[in-house]
């Protein structure tokens, strides 16, 4: 049986400086944030200078020690849940692992895909926000990773990239079925359309494309709703969060008002 957390009940904001964030869902078990681009969840190795971190400040928020129960790269922006004890914690990351909970995002893309598409395809293993897995993990068998996708936009602009004397680029709706490491991002690669932004596996003429045009320098890539369980009431529990200002920005420049409102 699940017992509610003793956290404060008042949000002390944050005190760092910087732009508070954004709750979208507190209760007694759980909080969700709307998590920027460019925010790191923890603490890690892989970037030493950072020192701002979503547990940090949500903990500071919320008054108590919180854990988060899936993963969002440092540059995708949208819903990050964490749970508020440890239990908790356990039980929704066991719906992560099942493969239960409904996630849905959105990315802006190099070239045209098809309208709708299924990716099936498996991957290995790789650290977080790194291409490279692991050397313990490189001999490891590549694990199933399926996601579905759909075009909700498409455009063509009139610059010249690589050998072509347009750039073509769509907006996609993304349905991940499993969880892995950076699997929407790996995906978009293996079927040649990289989110734009995407230092590690995307094109960085592209990306230098849309620094100049439209100012971005981030991953276009957006968490936009998660569907579980809540552990202690079996009731669905549907967070959702619009893309930033950063994304939107980009996407009403591209004259995709419409459909990022009426997806």
């Amino acid at each position: 049986m699940l017992m509610p957390s003793r956290c404060s009940t008042q949000a002390s904001g944050d005190r760092s400086g910087e732009t508070p964030l954004a709750i979208i869902h507190r209760d007694a078990y759980l909080c969700a944030i709307h998590k920027p681009s460019g925010l790191l969840v923890h603490r890690t190795s892989l970037d030493r200078s950072a020192t701002r971190f979503a547990v940090q400040l949500v903990r500071d928020l919320v008054g108590c020690h919180v854990h988060p129960v899936h993963r969002l790269d440092r540059g995708t922006s949208g819903v990050l849940l964490l749970a508020l004890d440890r239990d908790t914690a356990r039980a929704v990351g066991a719906q992560f692992e099942a493969g239960t909970v409904a996630k849905r995002y959105l990315a802006v893309v190099r070239g045209h895909p098809p309208v709708a598409g299924t990716i099936d395809h498996p991957l290995g293993r790789c650290r977080d926000d790194d291409a490279s897995p692991p050397v313990e993990a490189r001999t490891c068998a590549p694990q199933a990773a399926v996601t579905h996708y759909r075009c909700l936009a498409k455009t063509e602009l009139p610059h010249a990239v690589d050998r072509y004397p347009t750039s073509r680029y769509a907006l996609l709706e993304l349905q991940p079925v499993t969880g892995r490491r950076h699997q929407i991002r790996r995906h978009l690669k293996h079927v040649s359309h990289p989110v734009v932004g995407d230092a590690t596996y995307g094109k960085g003429r592209h990306n230098r494309l849309f620094a100049r045009l439209f100012g971005s320098d981030r991953l276009l890539l957006a968490c936009i709703e998660l569907g579980v369980t809540h552990p202690a009431t079996g009731r669905p529990l549907t967070l959702a969060a619009p893309p930033a200002d950063d994304f939107v920005g980009v996407t009403d420049a591209l004259g995709w008002q419409r459909a990022v409102m009426g997806r």
